[in-house]
């Protein structure tokens, strides 16, 4: 069984995750198996072995119990829990980083991966009206940290469908979002990301309840995450992955074609460009 406590400088959540698969391997059990002694799929054991999902406290004291690993993963899973976001979003952004593709509805506003420095400060500012400038320059940071994801010319492959009130909440500083807006269409025309508007006149749709983000990865199942004002979930249940995906594949039904949905955002970025110059 593993004897040493792990670095924490040297990507812990994956090295957990490889102590975990040795552990389970020697004690001569599949992911389903020990799963079904932990209460879980077979599928969370292997996110939790791949690194795509961080090992909670209680869930490590209790493979210490069924593996018999003397306490390893209860000392450990300090280090592989640490993050720099939210407790109800830290797990969907560190699957986010080792996803394959990302499909994302955003009901209210651009998506984190694609804003821009100031439209993600004025975004933590209308969060939090009375945090300091230095809470809010560490918000963004991580913000604009994340972004850096698409600096790689193909993975991971980007689909967002933005609700048309993305592209008109403009506030008193309509030039911010003209900016943000051409900031996507620049990743649009550069090919880095396929982006469709869901307009207004498509009425009711199958997400109107929140934002849904899909992610899939190469060794690892599929994961769905819900997120509502503070809080979110992130699902691998395979029966309501597969309902939130026919919901994203109504979503992109109904949208503006991305040729269509290119020259919505262009018109809309000159429109608030215009406006703030008059």
């Amino acid at each position: 069984m593993p004897q040493k406590n792990l670095d924490p400088s040297s990507s812990p959540r994956a090295l957990l995750g490889a102590e975990l698969r040795v552990a389970r391997e020697r004690a001569g059990l599949s992911q389903v198996e020990l799963g079904e002694r932990l209460f879980v799929s077979g599928s969370f054991i292997g996110q939790l072995e791949t690194g795509t999902r961080r090992m909670q406290l209680e869930f490590a004291r209790q493979i210490d119990q069924t593996l018999e690993t003397d306490g390893f993963f209860e000392r450990n899973c300090g280090a592989a829990a640490e993050s720099k976001y939210p407790d109800h979003f830290a797990a969907a952004a560190e699957a986010e980083a080792q996803a394959k593709t990302i499909r994302e509805y955003a009901p209210q506003m651009i998506p984190g991966l694609l804003q821009t420095e100031a439209y993600a400060r004025e975004v933590f500012r209308a969060y939090q009206p009375t945090a300091t400038e230095e809470t809010i320059d560490e918000l963004v940071t991580n913000r604009l940290a994340r972004a850096s994801l698409l600096n790689d010319p193909t993975t991971p492959q980007l689909w967002c469908v933005l609700d048309e009130a993305v592209l008109r909440r403009a506030g008193e500083s309509p030039a911010i979002l003209a900016e943000a807006l051409r900031h996507i269409a620049r990743l649009i025309r550069s090919r880095r990301i396929i982006v469709q508007v869901l307009p207004f006149s498509a009425g009711p749709h199958a997400a109107m309840e929140g934002s849904l983000k899909l992610m899939s990865f190469d060794d690892a199942p599929p994961l769905a995450y819900v997120q509502g004002m503070g809080t979110g979930q992130l699902f691998d249940d395979p029966a309501t992955v597969t309902q939130h995906t026919l919901a994203y594949d109504l979503l992109t039904a109904n949208a503006l074609s991305p040729r269509k949905s290119l020259a919505l955002i262009e018109s809309v970025a000159e429109e608030y460009g215009h406006a703030q110059h008059t």
